[in-house]
């Protein structure tokens, strides 16, 4: 199948994704598509980059406009990785197809979410955190959030938000569609779809561990003691946009300190800074401004 409509995808829809200028299904949206307009729970696993976000996306509005008392939740990891699905769902479900949408993040004010909740949003894409103070609250109200997805489920398992997960999936109506994306299946990920998915299909596409094809890679052996003077090398070497990737959010600060030191235009983005300024820091390393991005794993997920 290479066409939404052959997938099953109302007109509607289709004239929405033609719009964005989307008119084939990658492989993760025409294994996952059918599927979960069948109202299946789906256990997906594919590479970051390969469209999953459409993958749950068109079947969730699919399922929106045909029933006007079902509502959806997606939880991602970071507050980047909300936004882009946000950008994303909003492009999809806008003309014939609108629905509204709130966004839950930390670092932002929690009065416009409040406001976006009292209008009654059909889509809510959000982190764990931030879902669950609005929760305590009583500001997000669950009786027909019967529509979920978890994307990029293994990292937030990473940062930590097991609980968080279990405890706003108890909170939501039994009787409900999960779909749950992520880049591997590990086990606290399966213990997960075990108790909460309910006869999931389980789809993956290529394997996930293997490299991107569009990506050179080279690896280069050297002393802990030269990494900075062979990085110092390769950047002189090169042309174009670095990100380089570090462990710790103190390592991402220092070595950019290092690098601005040695006249390079270098900015740090990690989880300690606030909102406004990672957004500053993504915008002015898309924009060219800063040619160097130092990072740690917040930058490795789901950013486009």
């Amino acid at each position: 199948m290479n066409k939404f409509n052959e997938l099953g995808v109302g007109a509607v829809l289709v004239n929405a994704l033609t719009k964005i200028g989307i008119n084939e299904p990658t492989p993760i949206q025409a294994a996952t598509i059918p599927v979960a307009m069948q109202g299946r729970d789906v256990l997906g696993s594919a590479a970051t980059g390969t469209g999953k976000t459409l993958a749950f996306s068109v079947p969730m509005v699919d399922a929106l406009l045909r029933d006007s008392n079902r509502k959806a939740l997606i939880l991602v990891p970071t507050r980047e990785l909300a936004q882009q699905v946000t950008k994303a769902v909003t492009d999809l479900a806008t003309g014939e197809a609108k629905l509204l949408i709130a966004m839950l993040i930390g670092g932002e004010p929690y009065a416009k979410q409040l406001y976006q909740l009292r209008k009654s949003p059909r889509i809510i894409v959000g982190t764990p955190g931030r879902v669950i103070d609005m929760l305590k609250q009583g500001a997000l109200k669950t009786q027909h959030l019967n529509f979920l997805v978890l994307d990029e489920t293994d990292r937030m398992f990473d940062l930590g938000f097991g609980i968080q997960l279990e405890e706003i999936i108890s909170q939501l109506p039994e009787s409900r569609q999960n779909l749950m994306f992520s880049a591997t299946i590990a086990p606290s990920v399966e213990k997960l779809a075990k108790r909460y998915l309910h006869e999931p299909e389980r789809i993956a596409v290529d394997q996930v561990s293997a490299p991107s094809k569009q990506v050179n890679q080279e690896i280069i052996y050297v002393a802990e003691s030269d990494k900075y003077k062979r990085l110092l090398v390769q950047l002189g070497e090169r042309e174009g946009s670095v990100i380089i990737f570090v462990k710790t959010k103190a390592g991402a600060e220092k070595l950019a300190g290092q690098l601005c030191s040695q006249e390079h235009t270098a900015s740090a983005l990690h989880g300690d800074l606030r909102q406004h300024k990672r957004e500053r820091v993504i915008k002015a390393f898309r924009h060219g401004r800063h040619r160097i991005l130092v990072a740690t794993d917040i930058a490795a997920r789901g950013l486009d």
